[in-house]
């Protein structure tokens, strides 16, 4: 698709800097909706303060992603929309799954630990799929698309999240190590790459002082490093308290 094509996303058109801080995302819906979501978890009465502690927490950063005006500069600037998904997959996602992993039935969390290798794939799958070109540049432009993108990435990161807390150290630290590796990946390839390959983004980050290739580069780096640490972050926490277990049954 040319260029000069105009972008109406979710998050309405691409901001200028002068005018960013005034771009907050208050939708109705969104808003009702993320407080009924506060409020139902909260009639269910969570078990500890720690999850309604984290369960808030990821609550907030969702508000973050989608109120505050990195909603609109998403549209503006593809490194944007990497730090939004990393948010979402490596921040919101945990918080929300383990609040969730309180109210679980032993049953059910044993069924969730023994999924952690679909699950990973899963996850996989849908945050590559969301960064191909083509399906990127739909979700930009379609408000369908663009919930159906944030909704997938969401649900497969918190039940992959999820699945790393319950299952075992060694399966949990390979998971993650996995996920860090196909990340950074997807990252070296952005950074590596020629061209540009989001037409969304060809002339929206010049008023940022960028050209889309800078900005697509930028957000590979992104993805490369920063996107990492909440992964390896976990990986080294489960791998020291499973040195303590070892270290406590040896004495």
């Amino acid at each position: 698709m040319p260029a000069s094509l105009p972008i109406m996303s979710y998050c309405g058109p691409p901001p200028l800097p002068d005018d960013l801080w005034g771009r907050w995302n208050l939708d109705p819906l969104l808003i009702v909706a993320m407080a009924v979501g506060i409020g139902l978890f909260l009639l269910a009465q969570p078990r500890s303060a720690r999850d309604r502690a984290s369960f808030l927490a990821g609550m907030a950063v969702l508000a973050v992603i989608f109120i505050s005006p990195l909603c609109a500069l998403t549209v503006a600037l593809f490194s944007a929309r990497v730090v939004h998904h990393v948010l979402l997959v490596a921040v919101a996602a945990p918080l929300l799954a383990w609040s969730m992993l309180g109210r679980m039935t032993a049953a059910n969390a044993a069924v969730l630990s023994r999924l952690l290798t679909p699950l990973l794939l899963l996850h996989t799958v849908v945050f590559w799929l969301w960064h191909a070109p083509d399906a990127y540049a739909l979700a930009l432009t379609s408000t369908p698309i663009y919930w159906v993108m944030q909704a997938s990435l969401l649900l497969s990161a918190t039940l992959f999240w999820g699945s790393v807390l319950l299952a075992s150290p060694a399966r949990a630290i390979a998971a993650l190590v996995a996920v860090t590796v196909q990340m950074g990946l997807l990252g070296a390839l952005l950074v590596f790459s020629g061209q540009p390959l989001y037409w969304p983004h060809f002339t929206t980050t010049l008023p940022f002082g960028l050209d889309a290739h800078t900005d697509q580069q930028l957000a590979g780096l992104i993805m490369w490093v920063p996107a990492s640490l909440p992964y390896l972050l976990v990986a080294v926490l489960r791998l020291s308290a499973w040195l303590r277990q070892s270290e406590a049954r040896r004495a």
